[in-house]
């Protein structure tokens, strides 16, 4: 059902991409000559034994497949429009375990349940619109962005403009975003009003001291700055920075905590939780950092990338990376990758049963915990400048397929592969 979904919005996308130029008249180079479509898929796998829905112990076993098409249509000389449609589709051992008693299996935090909340679909659409000034040095852009999943729904809208000077080998960016997002609130299955189950094992009688929280907003603004420069004939450098705040419910709602001054109930394997993760509900960030690519010869570039991290919770980090991509052929580009990032804990990270439950704030994930992560990555693209492959009224331009794998120093593994296509209107 998705294939025929897919073909049928490139035919869809083919017919406005005639109609778009055939109503051209005017003989001025466009800022997109033509229309473009890019279809992206990628599949995603990781695994762990430190997963925060089950209080930082327990599986974090996940798939996901993600699939995409990005429309970029001129509107005339100046203007470009941009559609980006999506839909995410996972499984998750985190989400499954939410409520580990709803599956066949005994409960226990190291599989995941299989009831039904071990799956499901996340679906977004990001419009945009761009306008170029006459001469070129001048670009505006506006847009938004939809999405929605089961216990989550955001929206956003932002605007950039660009600004080049020095012949175009100047250009600075400044660009402002805004996401106003609402939980729908769903907490472990024990903390529920009403949950009763009578082979509740421990000390006492379980009743925890939960209260639900009083608001589910989630408000995040974003500003960012960017400088780019051509140095040389080879060397290309860029700086930029963000300044991001967010507010409102900033903790997980489903992610347990267990107090070190709690007793112990279960249900099977499966220990109940006493709380659920509490955080402030401000965060302030702020990242910069740059890049300078440079052209060794015709057959090699390097590009290298770094950025620094702090924010007000206590996590400072620091991300580097580095791109060869080695020209094959005419057609065929081999780029190896590799990237490296360390950081902090944050202040209000503790790992199982190690919080009091007199803290104010205290969560067990492990994403706020301090590690460090390698990522190694090949990838290979071929490119068909005369776009001999075709779908509909679309020429095939590029295909890019890469694999990532990812290891990070509390056990968390993963892997990534992405296959892009672009394929351009004639």
């Amino acid at each position: 059902m998705r294939t025929i979904q897919l073909f049928a919005c490139v035919f869809f996308f083919s017919i406005l991409s005639g109609w778009a130029q055939q109503t051209g008249t005017s003989y001025t180079k466009r800022v997109l000559e033509a229309s473009e479509i890019d279809m992206l898929f990628s599949y995603y796998n990781q695994d762990g034994q430190n997963a925060a829905v089950t209080g930082g112990e327990g599986t974090e076993e996940l798939t996901d497949a993600t699939s995409s098409i990005v429309l970029r249509m001129p509107m005339n000389e100046d203007d470009v429009l941009t559609v980006d449609v999506g839909l995410s589709a996972y499984t998750s051992a985190s989400s499954s375990n939410v409520n580990p008693l709803d599956g066949n299996n005994p409960a226990t935090p190291f599989d995941a349940s299989s009831g039904e909340s071990r799956k499901d679909l996340l679906a977004y659409i990001n419009p945009s619109y761009q306008h170029s000034s006459a001469d070129r040095n001048s670009i505006w852009s506006a847009n938004a962005y939809f999405s929605t999943e089961y216990d989550y729904f955001s929206i956003g809208f932002g605007g950039s403009y660009t600004r080049l000077f020095n012949e175009k080998n100047t250009e600075l960016t400044l660009s402002g975003r805004v996401f106003l997002d609402k939980w729908n609130a769903i907490y472990p299955v024990e903390l529920r009003q009403g949950f009763f189950d009578d082979r509740i094992t421990g000390n006492g009688t379980y009743s925890p001291n939960f209260v639900e929280f009083d608001k589910e907003n989630r408000n995040s603004y974003s500003l960012s700055l960017s400088f780019s420069q051509i140095l040389t004939k080879k060397l290309q450098g860029a700086l930029f920075l963000d300044v991001v705040s967010q507010t409102g419910l900033l903790s997980t709602p489903f992610q347990r905590v267990y107090f070190v001054d709690a007793e112990d109930f279960f249900i099977e394997d499966f220990q109940l939780a006493d709380d659920v993760e509490r955080l402030p509900d401000n965060r302030f960030k702020i990242p910069f950092g740059g890049r300078l690519n440079y052209y060794l010869n015709d057959l090699v570039v390097l590009r290298t990338y770094y950025r620094f991290y702090w924010d007000d919770w206590g996590i400072t980090s620091h991300t580097a990376s580095l791109e060869v991509p080695f020209k094959l052929t005419d057609r065929f580009t081999v780029y190896p990758t590799y990237r490296y990032y360390t950081q902090t804990a944050a202040d209000h990270f503790y790992s199982k049963e190690t919080a009091l439950s007199t803290f104010s704030y205290y969560t067990s994930d492990y994403d706020l915990s301090k590690y460090d992560a390698h990522q190694y990555g090949l990838g290979i693209q071929y490119k068909d400048i005369f776009t001999g492959a075709r779908i509909f009224n679309f020429g095939l331009k590029t295909i890019d397929l890469r694999f990532n794998q990812y290891d990070r120093s509390d056990g968390l593994n993963a892997f990534i592969i992405t296959l892009g296509t672009t394929f351009v209107a004639n």
